[in-house]
């Protein structure tokens, strides 16, 4: 028996599986050994085969493979002899143990070992094995992997331990009990050595394989009739196991389900598609379960399915996609059902009935996912049993069609085509029937149609039919309800059967386009929508979804793609805005007040979830507006339009019950106006808010809303539009006015409520914070300023003034009111005062500029801005001043709470601040202390508020009461003890805020009264007769003081920097007084006398040590001081009286610089306050003047030092380079002697051109007074007129310096002498020395010195740049420098140029020989005779020696004729077009303006008579009058001397072209129109060509020549012209291809098209040679060659060309046409090629030819192909080539031109089984050669 088992053993590895049972019996009839017995000792074999699989790594895997089955074999054959008696030994032995071996290694095998045991299972109907083993094991080990132990839905749970074919169902099967039978039989069946067999955990996705391959096995051997519960038959077992186990799987799949990812990817993987194939004939099954007798339906289970999918919908987006992938597979499965099967029609229609499975199926059909949207396209299809496949109707609609009336809608040539596209396409015959028959299964055929149009087919298909059927569709909406033609025709009406439910499916397809991959499509798609004309379709727009509109539609206006020109000019609209307006507003047409005012609310908020870009965000207010204002003034341009606009659109006061939801949209409005403001340029941001406020005004008065609303809308309006000037202050005061001032009377109220709003009862309990502060404090500022936009006249302020003046005296004394109305009325007051400095500040901006629109200042009469400010500015300060003594008293006592010194110890803080470390608004005080001092800051803000307005405007009155109190306050304040605990810390950091604003306004009225004021209240102030610095003592204790507080260690950390901060504006106001003092009217020696040396330089030492770690709110204060110390510093160095003033250092200035930068360099946000306060604070005119502070012993000093940085980083910073430049400019040209300094940085000003535009900067100017007050502290722009207009241009720095020069050429007066002599010596050598500097960069720099460039690259812009400047310095040539600029003049002209560049070249040197005449003869006339040179050269000599002739003085104008003529009148022959005619035109204009024609003829010499008769025929030639005419103005107006100036270089900016102020050139000009009739001459040749070769065609006759080989090589006879106009491939692709044929010819050949045919013949000829030739290498080389032309001229990438002549190559293709030839020299198609293109013919075949070329090769018999998916295109592998083929291939995005198309023969395409839809050019063309030369050679 060991020899027979060891013979078995060996041959395992060498004999297949499929002779194992041969073998086998053979070896049972030869040895007379019982099967049973060899059983046995095989199966005894196996750990020897799991130790020679791990041993025998070297083993290859075919062999253990190989062994593995024939061993499973041989088992499985004597099992099948022996008997069931020992399956459970091999199921227990040998199958499981190898199971969990073979799954590590190859599922393939698993599967194989698993059938050959199952084949075993039927074999021998052996199923309670399964029942007790195999199953449940698999189970379990399911179950623990879910962390389910036991369930009682499992039938295997409650079979007993006997079968179920047994009968006895008596006792359970507990997990216990199983686990305690696994035990027993593995104790009985397996070796105790044995190890793998130790664990039954199984791979989650073994186990589920196991039990679907152990199913689908019980069900193959079940007899067609079931009949459960019968055990006579054989079958019987495997069904009754079949549903046992179904009934299982379905529970555990539903439980897997919701398990994780692994779980739900395993029931549907393996479990569900045998549980729906299960189901396929078996509706249902009976489980034998114990005691419980159950029945399994399909229709049962697939609800429990779809339950678990609604619930997978709501989860993730994984979990959405497989909720698809179980429903596909489902409808998969249950699409196989017999016809007449009813059952799953009613499963499929309750699905249909749930409304939730409809709303998953649209979001499916919208998920970002591909896969998702295929998934549900496909079930809706199933679902509603159509065809995917079908596309074509029934005959009985063909009978129907209407052939007139689809033609009569048909529009030209284009709606032709789409109608066949769409026909070809399976939905088309739709436009051809009566409107009557189109029912809801044509409408759901539609719907695919489109839909696959946008996931499938190219871009030329939606073109061509998405907006044809969209709007058939649309015209069959109200057609008259079509009798039901069938059963099923409710079924397909089911969601498309009322006009909501098909608008439903409309949206999804709009929307789909809207966020399709491809922008074109997106385009066509969006302009498709809005193109609808709406009102043809009767009421149908208002059954567009609201929530459509609302959502996919606004989120696709926010695409830029449909805004391409949005911008240009700075016009802020594109005809996609303007179309989505208009449907907006016919949209909203339809909706009643209610509906309208829930639409607009919802509208507006649609910024609030999606962020939106520029043009989106104008799109979206463009929308609003037009939906509010109405259709007739949705549209208007600009202010003047909308101010008339409201006059029609004021609406009246809206009822009580639509006043919350105007509210509601006013504050949505304001939201939308907020996001405007992330958009800083001045014009967009003016669009927003007109549009808003035409919305606001179109659907509200003011009186309709709440005040606070309105007040909160008013405020995101930006100031800059409201206040005085401003372009929407009119529009607004009108719509806020209303008809009847009815707001007025409710603002009016608004004081009297506002103080006594929210008032407690017992209000001495009540505590406030400065958070409640400033909340009143916006309240009271948006209320005073919606105030003074709605009053009119004086008599409008009565009641507001009224109201101060009664409530002034009590509030103050405290009669009858509380503490916290006293300090609301503050707070009122202080805001008022606020909105006075305001409108006076706006009104004295708008008066100097006069920038207001002429038209609004004449419609604003009446306002009080204009006639009556003075007197509503005096009514405001004498009621102010009734009350001031009142408010002295009132601020006496609320300050006593900074010195009572009755706080001692910390009190208990709020829970809301303990802990913390203090912020700018928590204090850490109690909230009763709190209260108090935030009492005492109000009052003190608002007392000096009031002192400053009353000071303004009342002269006949004193403060001096509220002057001395304030001084007082603020000394006391100054001299206040050090603070011993953090309370009185605290309470002493809001004394120092309190004066903070104290000393603000003290500086602002400070006069001689104010100092005699200041030394009488105050002993230790020295009086201005002791000699002494009158505010040392305040300002030195101030700094003790302060400084002693903020080293103290009693404050927090934030609250130190607080006190900081307050220290700086302390300082600021104290150092400006003697400026104030000085305009105020004191002696200016007064001035000088208010600090000392001592005191200006400590406060000096202790700015530039703090500056390094300055806060961002202390940077403006600090720098604003070093600029008075600088001041002061200055005023006593020039004072001779003060002989020990030794000003700054340049050791105190290295000091500054170095700090100051640290200080630029930490600062990360770019604000134009601090970089002007830092430039005028550093760059200072008292330091700047001194050379020392530049450059000593070649080193620089600390000015250059921070200029050189400053300028650095002005290179990545565009506001600082411009503001540096506007400074520094205007410093040089005060102290020219430090120009020689600067060159480099000159020269760095000079080719700065950031093309960045600082959007926000003119807005910055507007809403912040920082920074307009910091702007005009710098030095003032040299010319205003010219520069500022290019301020936040990439030109400004340039221009400035332009300007600069300019500016000191005319100081230093080198036309006429000067008596400052020393400084025009400095000037001079300066502009020399920067003039040189700039020409030696222009002939030897690396960049500006090239010649060959591109045209707006960065080395033209330099160029450009470059010649600007040295043009502007012409002024500065000399004669000790003339000859070696002319020098380097002569070089660059003579190097090649753009016109652009050489037009400076020239007109510098026009003013180099006008200013220096004795050149000429030198210079100028040996070089115009020198003919050799290049023609772009001589052109530029001709143009110079022509205007130096012209504008050459009377005295030595005729010597330059005779001169400079001679030379020139040869090149008028030269052959050299551009120069034959540049020379034309100037040597007309000299001989225009020079030769006399009043001489006879007689006695003019021969050389006159020659000249006199060369003119007459340039002026009565046509070309050259043609030439001429549109070259004369120019020749007129160019004035030399005024084109070397800043205003002759820079102004002539052009709107079309803004590239660095270049206009347009003579040359440029003279080349145009050569060009222009050089095309006209080629297109007349082209004509001339094409009828000549057409009469050849027609004299020839032959019948041959109009007959045109098809692609199966039969003639077909037909007119070209019909056959050009209708026989087509159906592709749409219009303007845009002819737009690229035109432009290509200019790119790719000049040559005209008659050229090319000539060109072609000669390659064809060529070509012919090769093939034809009777030489021996000609026959060879025809022989070998393909006869296939690859015709690739449409295509420009290089890499693809070079692809595509290898692939020529390889195939030996006849030829490969391109549209140039000259691309075979570059470098990167000869890398790619490979020398392809020496060995394959190349023909040169431009884009405009390739006509003629297919037209020439199909009369020779060839068949013209291209390579494109249409609808029509023949898949490539069933299309027979012909032998004489060419080839189109199309562009690399767009394809082939439709108009080639209609000359193609037929179309191919590559079939496709992926995603994406298109292979790249070079790859289909080499398909396609292979697929034509596999074919040829078959042949």
């Amino acid at each position: 028996m060991e020899t027979i088992v060891a013979s078995i053993w060996s041959s395992f590895r060498r004999v297949p599986p499929a002779a194992i049972p041969a073998m086998m019996d053979c070896i049972l009839a030869a040895t007379a050994v019982s099967p049973s017995s060899l059983f046995s000792d095989l199966a005894n074999e196996f750990p020897n085969l799991i130790k020679v699989i791990e041993q025998e790594s070297e083993m290859v895997e075919s062999e253990w493979r190989n062994c593995v089955l024939t061993y499973v074999a041989a088992l499985s054959h004597f099992l099948k002899k022996s008997g069931t008696h020992h399956m459970h030994t091999f199921v227990w032995k040998v199958w499981i143990p190898l199971l969990k071996l073979t799954h590590t290694f190859d599922y393939e095998l698993f599967n194989e070992v698993t059938s050959l045991f199952l084949d075993v299972i039927i074999g021998t109907d052996s199923w309670e094995v399964l029942e007790e083993t195999v199953v449940p094991l698999m189970l379990r080990s399911i179950g623990q992997s879910m962390g389910v132990l036991k369930n009682a839905e499992l039938a295997i749970y409650n079979w007993s331990d006997h079968t179920i074919f047994e009968g006895s169902i008596d006792k359970e099967l507990s997990s216990k009990s199983f686990d305690n039978s696994r035990r027993k039989l593995t104790e009985k069946y397996i070796p105790t050595d044995f190890s793998v067999s130790n664990s039954y955990d199984f791979p989650l996705s073994m186990s589920c394989n196991t039990l679907t391959l152990t199913l689908d096995a019980a069900l193959r051997n079940k007899h067609e009739g079931v009949v459960p519960g019968s055990t006579s038959t054989n079958g019987s077992q495997a069904i009754l196991f079949a549903g046992n186990m179904l009934w299982d799987l379905c529970n555990l799949s539903l439980q897997m389900l919701s398990q994780s990812f692994e779980h739900r990817s395993s029931a549907i993987k393996f479990l569900l598609p045998f549980i729906f194939k299960s189901f396929v004939y078996n509706h249902s099954f009976q489980v034998a379960a114990p005691g419980t007798p159950r029945v399994l339906t399909r229709k049962e289970f697939f609800m429990k399915i779809w339950n678990c999918c609604k619930l997978l919908f709501s989860l993730g987006s994984l979990e959405r996609r497989d909720a698809y992938d179980i429903l596909s597979l489902y409808l998969s499965s249950s699409s196989t059902d017999e016809p007449e099967d009813v059952s799953g029609r009613e499963e499929i229609n309750e699905l249909k009935s749930d409304q939730g499975f409809w709303d998953e199926i649209k979001r499916g059909l919208l998920d970002k996912e591909n896969s998702v949207r295929k998934h549900s396209l496909y079930i809706l299809k199933t679902t509603l049993t159509l065809s995917n496949e079908g596309k074509c109707f029934s005959g009985v609609l063909e009978e129907v069609a209407d052939e007139s009336g689809s033609e009569s809608r048909m529009i030209g040539k284009k709606g032709r085509w789409a109608d066949k596209e769409a026909q070809s396409l399976g939905v088309g015959k739709i436009c051809n029937q009566n409107e009557s028959n189109f029912t809801g299964w044509h409408r759901w055929e539609a719907f695919f149609f489109l839909y696959e149009m946008l996931e499938e087919y190219g871009t030329h298909l939606v073109e061509a039919a998405w907006n044809h059927q969209i709007m058939l569709w649309l015209r069959s909406l109200f057609s008259s309800e079509s009798s039901i033609n069938s059963v099923n025709e409710e079924l397909y009406r089911n969601q498309m059967g009322t006009a909501d439910q098909i608008f439903q499916w409309l949206a999804i397809l709009w929307e789909r386009g809207f966020c399709h991959d491809n922008p074109q499509v997106r385009c066509l798609v969006m302009q498709s929508f809005l193109a609808v004309e709406w009102e043809n379709y009767g009421g149908c727009l208002k059954l567009v979804p609201k929530d459509f509109i609302i959502g996919p539609l606004i989120r696709g206006l926010n695409d830029p793609v449909h805004h391409k020109e949005f911008g240009v000019k700075e016009v802020y609209s594109s005809s996609i805005i303007k179309a989505a307006a208009r449907f907006m507003c016919q949209y909203a047409s339809y909706m009643k007040e209610r509906q309208h005012v829930s639409f607009l609310i919802d509208l507006s908020s649609v910024p609030k979830s999606h962020s939106f870009g520029r043009a989106g965000l104008i799109c979206l207010v463009e929308c609003i507006a037009s939906a509010a204002c109405g259709n007739s003034r949705h549209n208007y341009h600009d202010i003047n339009e909308f101010i008339h606009a409201t006059d029609g659109i004021l609406v009246e006061s809206a009822p009580n019950s639509c006043q919350i939801d105007r509210a509601d949209l006013l504050d949505v409005l304001r939201f939308v106006l907020e996001c405007g403001k992330q958009h800083f340029n001045p014009k967009y941001r003016l669009r927003v808010c007109e549009k808003i406020l035409a919305a606001a005004a179109s659907m509200m008065t003011g009186s309709d809303v709440p005040l606070e609303i309105l007040f909160h809308f008013i405020s995101g309006v930006p100031r800059e539009y409201t206040d005085h000037g401003g372009s929407l202050r009119y529009a607004v005061q009108k719509w806020l006015r209303g008809p009847n001032m009815q707001l007025l009377k409710a603002i009016d109220g608004f004081p009297s409520n506002f103080i006594s709003n929210q008032h407690p009862l017992d209000s001495s309990l009540f505590t406030y914070d400065d958070e409640e502060l400033e909340a009143w404090g916006s309240e009271a500022k948006r209320w005073a300023r919606v105030l003074f936009l709605v009053a009119e006249g004086r008599e409008h302020f009565d009641p507001v003034l009224k109201f101060i003046q009664d409530q002034g005296d009590e509030v103050c004394k405290q009669k009858n009111y509380s503490e916290l109305v006293a300090v609301k009325f503050l707070i009122l007051i202080s805001s008022l005062v606020e909105e006075l400095q305001v409108i006076q500040e706006r009104t004295a901006i708008c008066r100097v500029t006069k920038k207001m629109d002429r038209e609004l200042v004449r419609s604003l009469v009446d306002n009080p801005s204009f006639t009556e400010e003075s007197i509503i500015f005096d009514k405001f300060a004498v009621v102010l001043f009734s009350f001031l003594e009142e408010l002295v008293s009132f601020a006496k006592l609320s300050c006593s709470v900074f010195w009572s010194g009755v706080i001692t110890e910390d009190m208990m803080l709020p829970s809301s601040i303990r802990g913390k470390l203090g912020g700018p608004s928590q204090r850490r005080l109690s909230s009763s202390l709190c209260t108090s001092v935030v009492e005492a800051i109000t009052c003190i803000k608002t007392l000096a508020y009031v002192m400053r307005w009353c000071e303004q405007f009342r002269t006949d009155v004193l403060t001096n009461s509220a002057q001395t109190f304030l001084w007082k306050f603020c000394w006391k304040t100054i001299t206040t003890p050090a603070p011993k605990s953090e309370v009185e810390a605290e309470i002493c950091l809001a004394s120092y805020e309190a004066c903070a604003y104290a000393l603000k306004d003290l500086g602002f009225v400070f006069s001689p009264l104010s100092l005699n004021l200041v030394t009488s209240t105050n002993k230790s102030f020295p009086s201005e007769t002791d000699g002494k610095s009158m505010l040392d003592v305040f300002v030195s204790a101030f700094i003790y003081n302060i400084d002693n507080v903020i080293d103290g260690g009693q404050l927090a950390r934030t609250r130190r920097a607080v006190l900081i901060n307050s220290k700086w504006s302390c300082l600021e106001s104290l150092l400006s007084l003697p400026n104030y003092a000085l305009r105020n009217g004191v002696h200016r020696i007064t001035c000088k006398s208010f600090f000392s040396d001592t005191t200006v330089t400590r406060i000096f030492g202790d700015l530039v040590g703090s500056l390094e770690n300055a806060g961002e709110v202390s940077i403006l204060p600090m720098l604003r001081s070093v600029r008075f110390i600088m001041e002061l510093f200055h005023s006593k160095e020039m004072d001779l009286s003060i002989s020990s003033s030794s000003g700054v250092t340049i050791e105190m200035m290295w000091l500054l610089v170095r700090s100051s930068w640290i200080l630029h360099i930490n600062c990360n946000k770019r604000r134009v306050a601090p970089i002007a306060a830092l430039l005028s604070s550093l760059l200072h005119y008292s330091v700047f003047g001194q050379g020392h502070m530049h450059e000593s012993n070649n080193v620089p000093g600390p000015l250059k030092w921070f200029v050189e940085k400053i300028l650095e980083e002005g290179t990545k910073s565009p506001r600082t380079i411009r503001l540096a430049a506007l400074h520094l400019c205007g410093l040089w040209l005060a102290y020219p002697n430090t120009l020689k300094y600067y060159i480099k940085e000159l020269k760095l000003l000079t080719f700065y051109g950031s093309v960045a535009f600082d959007e926000d900067f003119e807005a910055e100017l507007a809403e912040n007074c920082d920074a307009r007050t910091e702007i005009s502290v710098l030095s003032r722009s040299l010319d205003p007129e010219l520069v500022d207009v290019f301020i936040n241009t990439e030109l400004y720095a340039r221009v400035s310096v332009a300007v600069l020069f300019s500016k000191l050429a005319d100081m230093a007066g080198l036309e006429e002498s000067t008596n400052r002599k020393e400084e025009n010596i400095s000037i001079i050598a300066s502009g020399k020395m920067f003039l040189l500097e700039l020409l030696d960069c222009v002939v030897n720099d690396k960049d500006l010195s090239k010649e060959l460039y591109k045209k707006y690259s960065a080395i033209h812009r330099r160029k450009v740049r470059a010649w600007q400047m040295i043009c502007s310095l012409s002024r500065f040539v000399d004669l000790s420098i003339v000859e070696q600029v002319t020098s380097c003049l002569h070089t660059s002209i003579y190097r090649n140029n753009l016109p652009s560049v050489r037009q400076y070249l020239e007109t510098f040197a026009i003013y180099i020989y006008l200013k220096f005449p004795s050149l000429v003869d030198q210079q100028l006339v040996p070089v115009l005779r020198n003919y050799e040179m290049r023609p772009q050269a001589l052109s530029s000599y001709v143009f110079i020696a022509a205007n130096v002739i012209l504008h050459a003085k009377n005295e030595t104008q005729f010597g330059h004729l005779d001169e400079l003529l001679p030379p020139i009148v040869p090149l008028m022959t030269s052959h050299h077009h551009t120069l034959r005619g540049f020379t034309q035109i100037l040597v007309y204009q000299v001989l225009q303006k020079l030769l006399d024609s009043n001489s006879s003829a007689a006695s003019m010499s021969l050389e006159r008579r020659c000249f006199m008769d060369l003119r007459y025929y340039l002026a009565h030639n046509s070309d050259c009058a043609r030439l001429r005419s549109s070259m004369e103005s120019y020749l007129d107006a160019f004035d030399p001397v005024k084109s070397v100036s800043p205003a002759g270089i820079f102004t002539n900016r052009v709107e079309e072209d803004e590239f660095e102020c270049v206009p347009t050139t003579l040359m440029d000009r003279v080349i145009n129109f050569l060009n222009d009739t050089r095309e006209d001459l080629r297109s007349s040749m082209a004509k001339d060509a094409a009828a000549i070769k057409n009469e050849s065609i027609r004299i020839d006759g032959s019948p041959k020549s109009s007959k045109i080989l098809n692609s199966n090589g039969e003639q077909s006879v037909g007119q070209l012209d019909k056959e050009l106009l209708y026989d087509f491939q159906r592709k749409i692709t219009f303007s845009k291809n002819e737009r690229q044929d035109s432009a290509s010819t200019v790119l790719l050949d000049k040559r005209t098209p008659y050229e090319s045919v000539l060109d072609m013949s000669n390659e064809d000829q060529l070509i012919d040679k090769l093939l034809h030739s009777g030489g021996m290498i000609a026959d060879k080389l025809k022989g070998t060659r393909q006869q296939i032309i690859l015709v690739a001229s449409l295509i420009d990438r290089i890499p693809n060309l070079a692809g595509l002549a290898r692939t020529c190559e390889v195939f030996r293709s006849a030829g490969l046409a391109i549209a140039n030839k000259n691309i075979l020299t570059d470098k990167q198609f000869q890398l790619i090629s490979v020398t392809a293109e020496k060995w394959v013919p190349v023909l040169e075949v431009p884009v405009e030819s390739m006509k003629v070329f297919l037209e020439k090769k199909k009369h020779e018999g060839f068949a013209i192909l291209g390579l494109e998916q249409t609808a029509n295109s023949i898949p490539l592998d069933r299309y027979n080539f012909p032998t004489k083929t060419v080839l189109v291939v199309g562009r690399e995005k767009e394809g082939i031109p439709v108009e080639i198309i209609h000359m193609l023969d037929a179309c191919i395409e590559i079939p496709q089984l992926g995603v994406v839809r298109s292979l790249n050019v070079h790859v289909s063309g080499a398909i396609a050669l292979w697929e034509y030369t596999r074919q040829q050679r078959m042949l």
